[in-house]
C-alpha cells in the first residue's frame, strides 16, 4: 500500500475498550515462552535484523512488505511457519518469490533463521504480528500467488473451536488476497478439523479444490511426524481462486 497517510486500526493485543481496558479477542494462537537456546540466540543475533520484521514497523505510515524485501516480486504467505522446516526448503526452491512467514513463537522464528541461512533462502521475511490482521490491513487484494497453512493449531476441545484459524470469514479474506488461479495449500493431522476445513472452503464461492495427494515438495515436519507417530491421518488440501 502506497498511501503514506494510511492509518491502520489497532492490532490485536493493542485494542482498548471505551474505558481504557485491554480488549480480549478470540485469536487462533497463544503466545508461548520466548527463552532461546544458545543456537537460537546466535541465529537471532546474526540474522534477525535482515530477516525479521519488527512488530512496531507495521504501524509506521507508508509501511510496505516490498520495502522489507528490497524488491517487488510475486509473494507467497505462510501462516504459522513454526520452526521453519518447511519454510526454508520451500523458499530456497523458489528464489523468484518473496515468502512472508507469519509466526508468533519467537524461539520458532530463531530456529527458522538458522535454517534459512543453511538453505541460502534470502527471500523470506518473518513477521510476528497477527496474520489475520496483517493480511486484511497490509496486503492488497489479488496480491498473493500462494498461501500455505500447514498444521494450524486444531484447538481440539469443542469450547475452543471458535479459535480455529480456518473459518468462513478467513476463507473469504484469503480468497480476496489470492490472484486469480492462486493456490491455498493446507495440511492437518486432525480428521475433525480437516472435515471442518473442507466444509468451509467448499462453501466459499471464490475457491475450487479439495483433498489432494500429499504435496511432495513439502518436507515432513516435526508436527507431521508427531501426528503420524500416534496414528493420525494427514490430510492435504489445495484450493484455487477462480
Amino acid at each position: 500500500m502506497e498511501d503514506s497517510t494510511r492509518v491502520t486500526p489497532a492490532r490485536p493485543h493493542h485494542k482498548l475498550t471505551d474505558d481504557g481496558r485491554r480488549m480480549r479477542e478470540v485469536l487462533s494462537y497463544s503466545r508461548r515462552g520466548s527463552r532461546f537456546t544458545p543456537r537460537q540466540a546466535q541465529a537471532w543475533a546474526e540474522h534477525q535484523e535482515r530477516w525479521v520484521i519488527p512488530d512496531e514497523a507495521v504501524d509506521r505510515p507508508g509501511f510496505t512488505f516490498a520495502d522489507r524485501f528490497g524488491r517487488t516480486a510475486p509473494m507467497i504467505v505462510e501462516i504459522g511457519s513454526g520452526i521453519g522446516e518447511a519454510t526454508a526448503v520451500l523458499a530456497a526452491a523458489r528464489p523468484e518469490y518473496d515468502v512472508l512467514a507469519f509466526e508468533v513463537w519467537r524461539p520458532g522464528v530463531a530456529d527458522t533463521l538458522w535454517k534459512l541461512a543453511e538453505e541460502g533462502a534470502d527471500n523470506v521475511r518473518l513477521c510476528g504480528v497477527d496474520a489475520v490482521w496483517s493480511i486484511e490491513h497490509l496486503l492488497e487484494p489479488a496480491s498473493l500467488h500462494e498461501v500455505w497453512t500447514f498444521f494450524p493449531d486444531p484447538w481440539h476441545k469443542t469450547k475452543h473451536h471458535k479459535r480455529r484459524l480456518v473459518d468462513a470469514d478467513f476463507a473469504r479474506l484469503i480468497t480476496t488476497r489470492l490472484v486469480e488461479g492462486g493456490t491455498w495449500r493446507l495440511a492437518t493431522d486432525w480428521a475433525e478439523y480437516a472435515a471442518q476445513m473442507i466444509e468451509v472452503l467448499d462453501a466459499e464461492p471464490g475457491l475450487v479444490g479439495g483433498v489432494v495427494e500429499r504435496w511432495s515438495e513439502r518436507p515432513v515436519t516435526r508436527f507431521e511426524r508427531k501426528g503420524l507417530d500416534v496414528g493420525r491421518t494427514i490430510t492435504d488440501l489445495a484450493y484455487r481462486r477462480v
